[in-house]
């Protein structure tokens, strides 16, 4: 994965303007806790010009130095070993990364900070030269120390102290003289941070509009499901406005075949891309951390498979709930040496049922393309055959007026047949019937139809089930469940056929 991916990690402060061209971000400042002896601090202070470790030190003798090539930085929580990453570097920019993090996502842009804010540093003022009392500085003791090494081959060093009573600039000495200066914190605050602030959260970074690719399937394997939820890419349905369906670019394959809505299913067959981490729980993780997680048995496993030939399986532990009482769950990505911590409400994965992301729609072909239609009750029957005009054909947008229809081998109106379409696609499906058992009785109602565009017959057949519930299936598997008040509509709708009479479009 790219170092360079967009996005912070929780660094939450405020970083200073940076050399080499990098990116400029910025922290809030910590609150003023000045204590007795930063308060006892004489205000008379003097100018001091430069940049660079060394005061005074003008910026064409810091190129003689050339660029810093090692950082250590050694603070109140660890040891951080920032390198010259040699394979980002060209030669308009040099970038930086962490020694003993190869391989990891990390934010390179802030990680230069270190390196850039050292070269690049200007004291704002003398506060005290040859000064015998560091410990009212916070330089006694300092904690922050940062030790450089250029190109040249020189090494310089400096120490981070107290921040000043008024909170702008933070007090900082070189190695090698006992003057004190100030320097503004906002040059400072990352070198107070820790090594996991420098990772990357954005766990799958979101590719280019030009160059996002398909997401050919996507499955989805949870321990509390005795099934799996399989989506794929609808080619067909994608590529052509009239092709039926709905407007996502998936449908569902398993448990059973079902259309998908945008709004409840696009962050399920799109959600990995872009997906941030709240936190990082371990990195360059050993066998125990990962069995610590719960990763080493996923709860969830989530396999997206792109057409660029890029396969990503996303692990996710059993949930648990934060500090904050967010639910949360810890997650790896394949071939990423990270366990992250990710909001449930950011990885929905772990959480949805198939009638969560599905469409309610049940018959999803497009009027024009039904080539023929049969429909019957206990006491009628109906069929419809219905053919393009030949002057329609090869037109990409049709409508009413060019198809011809007959019913039951006589003339019947084209638009009066699409209005009764149009009732029988409003059936919306309540929830999922999948192995519910059929009714030996004969179905109310059973549908069928040939669609040319997918060249597949369907059979529709209406049971039914309960007092309030008619069961649905498809060619002949057990597939919904409907209210049984729009069953009772649609026979009634059937007899209102030959008779002329509007078509009802509601009920209860």
């Amino acid at each position: 994965m790219n170092r360079s991916v967009k996005g912070l990690i929780g660094l939450g402060a405020a970083v200073a303007v940076l050399g080499g061209g990098l990116a400029v971000l910025k922290y809030t400042e910590p609150k003023d806790q000045p204590d007795e002896a930063s308060t006892s601090v004489q205000e008379t202070t003097q100018p001091a010009q430069g940049s660079g470790l060394t005061p005074g030190h003008d910026e064409k003798a810091a190129d003689l130095e050339g660029v810093i090539i090692d950082v250590v930085v050694t603070n109140a929580d660890e040891k951080i070993h920032v390198i010259k990453d040699d394979e980002a570097s060209d030669e308009s920019v040099t970038r930086y990364t962490l020694d003993g993090f190869e391989g990891i996502p990390l934010n390179s842009s802030v990680i230069g900070t270190l390196a850039n804010n050292a070269r690049n540093m200007t004291t704002t003022a003398i506060i005290e030269e040859n000064c015998t009392d560091l410990e009212k500085f916070g330089l006694e003791n300092p904690s922050v120390t940062v030790e450089v090494k250029y190109a040249s081959g020189n090494k310089k060093k400096f120490f981070i102290g107290d921040r000043v009573p008024s909170g702008a600039d933070m007090y900082v000495m070189f190695d090698g003289s006992n003057t004190v200066y100030t320097v503004p914190s906002s040059y400072l605050a990352n070198y107070t941070k820790t090594t996991m602030d420098f990772i990357e959260t954005t766990i799958l970074p979101e590719p280019a509009e030009d160059a996002y690719p398909i997401i050919e399937s996507l499955r989805i394997e949870r321990q509390d499901l005795d099934y799996d939820i399989f989506l794929e890419y609808d080619k067909k349905n994608s590529e052509n406005a009239f092709s039926g369906g709905t407007s996502a670019t998936h449908v569902m394959v398993e448990p059973t075949d079902a259309y998908l809505t945008v709004e409840r299913s696009s962050d399920i067959t799109n959600g990995m891309f872009g997906l941030n981490a709240k936190g990082i729980y371990s990195v360059n993780c050993k066998e125990s951390d990962i069995a610590g997680a719960g990763l080493n048995e996923p709860f969830c496993t989530v396999t997206m498979v792109c057409d660029d030939g890029n396969t990503y399986v996303l692990r996710l532990s059993e949930p648990f709930t934060n500090d904050d009482g967010e639910k949360c769950y810890y997650a790896m990505l394949n071939d990423v040496d990270i366990i992250y911590i990710v909001a449930a409400s950011d990885a929905r994965w772990g959480e949805i049922t198939p009638i969560d992301i599905t469409s309610r729609i049940m018959i999803g072909s497009y009027v024009w393309n039904i080539t023929d239609l049969s429909i019957k009750t206990a006491d009628k029957a109906e069929k419809f055959v219905i053919k393009r005009k030949p002057e329609a054909e090869g037109k990409e947008k049709v409508s009413t007026t060019d198809f011809t229809v007959t019913r039951n081998g006589e003339e019947f109106d084209a638009e009066r047949y699409r209005q009764f379409y149009s009732f029988l696609i409003s059936a919306a499906a309540e929830e999922f019937a999948i192995d519910t058992e059929i009714p030996d009785d004969d179905p109310m109602v059973t549908l069928e139809y040939t669609d040319s565009y997918s060249g597949q017959k369907m059979k529709f057949e209406f049971y039914d089930y309960s007092t309030l519930r008619s069961l649905i299936t498809i060619n002949g598997k057990s597939k919904y469940f409907c209210t049984k008040s729009y069953v009772d509509t649609l026979i009634d709708n059937i007899s209102r056929i030959s008779t002329g009479e509007e078509y009802v479009t509601t009920w209860k």
